[in-house]
């Protein structure tokens, strides 16, 4: 059952909406090696030998995809919830000190109120505020960028024999 569990802050009053992707130039083209999505990898890597996590975001309109990720992964036993940010996305991400505050207000809700031992950042664009919040946060913090990073270099590490 997903758990969205507060905005932090302050209330989300809605009114805004992800803009549409560009069309890509150019159909892509297939890759050829090892791949791992970020968001997976983070998850997993938060949840990791059982541990209890949660998940802390500005974007509001992904919760309902957070969530099913979650599940689809067989994550749910370890999973706290879902935190939001107070505040419209676009005019926090435009601001790097207000987005690590309501950041910060956020992971601290995951770990005191609802009892996680590690938080997802929801979003790859958030590591510099994940690696800041790393250093003010008790918690263990997990970027996705830097998760899927480690994954990739298991995988290698696999493959190789290594």
């Amino acid at each position: 059952m997903p758990r969205t569990l507060g905005v932090e802050g302050g209330v989300w009053g809605g009114g805004w909406a992800a803009p549409a992707p560009a069309a890509p130039a150019a159909p892509p083209r297939p890759v050829r090696g090892p791949g791992v999505g970020l968001a997976a990898a983070a998850l997993l890597e938060a949840a990791g030998t059982g541990t209890p996590f949660g998940i802390a975001t500005v974007t509001p309109l992904l919760a309902d995809t957070i969530h099913a990720r979650v599940t689809a992964l067989g994550l749910d036993d370890r999973y706290t919830g879902l935190r939001l940010t107070a505040g419209v996305p676009e005019r926090l991400t435009a601001d790097p000190r207000l987005l690590l505050d309501r950041l910060e207000h956020a992971v601290r809700a995951c770990a005191e109120r609802d009892g996680a031992r590690a938080v997802v950042i929801g979003g790859g664009p958030l590591g510099e505020a994940a690696e800041e919040l790393q250093a003010r946060c008790a918690v263990r913090v997990v970027a996705p960028i830097p998760a899927a990073c480690r994954a990739l270099t298991r995988l290698a590490a696999q493959r190789s024999g290594g």
